[in-house]
């Protein structure tokens, strides 16, 4: 499967093996698993670190730039370019959780894909 399909399929919040299960039953719940496929979604303690660094990573480019770009377009000054970055840097994580976990989801089914199906030994 090529990282294109995979990505719609993480930004629609869907499996990334069969792209019609969800991920999520509510704005923070997981499914463990995809309800058509069965694809594992929780895997161990610690798997979704990576999610957490896309989401931060995302949010400091964005309040960076905006910073910079209304710092020097003088669009907001002072305080109200310091709230509203504060503000943004509250906010925006938690909208974007449920795509970041998605993507990392994806990424790690792109890069390691499961086996498609266990080898038995010739015993």
């Amino acid at each position: 499967m090529n990282l294109g399909t995979i990505l719609w399929r993480s930004v629609r919040l869907r499996c990334v093996q069969c792209g019609r299960g969800r991920m999520f039953r509510g704005w923070f719940r997981m499914n463990p698993r995809c309800e058509v496929c069965g694809f594992q979604f929780e895997r161990g303690p610690g798997y979704f670190l990576g999610s957490i660094y896309i989401n931060y990573g995302l949010t400091a480019l964005l309040v960076t730039g905006g910073y910079f770009a209304c710092f020097f377009t003088e669009w907001l000054t002072g305080d109200a370019l310091l709230w509203t970055a504060a503000s943004f840097c509250v906010l925006f994580p938690l909208w974007f959780f449920r795509y970041a976990r998605s993507l990392w989801i994806g990424f790690d089914y792109f890069f390691d894909p499961p086996a498609a199906s266990v080898r038995k030994s010739d015993a």
